[in-house]
């Protein structure tokens, strides 16, 4: 299965990541198909682009996202957060 996640670059104690998507069976900086965008934690606010085209292709392919990078999409409203199904 495809994922949609984060891919950490930069030197020590300095963490930047790519989004990328992804085999869900390969290392978390290992090869990957796609890349979507990027993350910078290290600014104020972090910084976090998208390419929304390229998301919502990916993710109508049956790619899933991450929890993290599931948050980061929908405060950056690439797509619209899915109604929670709870029991009635």
């Amino acid at each position: 299965m495809l994922r949609i996640r984060l891919k950490r670059t930069g030197s020590r104690n300095q963490p930047s990541y790519r989004i990328v998507v992804a085999d869900q069976r390969k290392p978390r900086d290992g090869a990957f198909v796609d890349h979507l965008g990027h993350y910078n934690p290290r600014m104020d606010p972090p910084e976090v682009v998208i390419d929304a085209d390229k998301a919502r292709e990916w993710m109508r392919l049956g790619a899933q996202p991450t929890d993290a990078v599931r948050r980061m999409i929908e405060k950056a409203e690439v797509v619209t957060a899915e109604p929670e199904t709870g029991s009635e």
